[in-house]
């Protein structure tokens, strides 16, 4: 399992702007549980590339805060 502090956040500035010189685009994926979550987090390592990860108001409700601000 990967670890989420292992991932590190980026500034998203810098983000776009390796995106927009590459020619790729960056996806932004709403997670509502642990599972897709942790599906979402295990395709992008595995493809090395990078995700906005977006959390629904209803499920912060029930998610790790520790976990939410990484």
């Amino acid at each position: 399992m990967v670890s989420y502090k292992e991932l590190g956040l980026v500034n998203s500035k810098e983000l776009f702007k390796k995106a927009v010189e590459g020619g790729y685009a960056i996806p932004a994926f709403n997670f509502n549980n642990m599972e897709q979550l942790q599906a979402i987090v295990s395709a992008c390592v595995e493809t090395k590339s990078p995700v906005i990860m977006q959390v629904s108001s209803g499920a912060r409700k029930y998610a790790n805060q520790t976990l939410l601000r990484y």
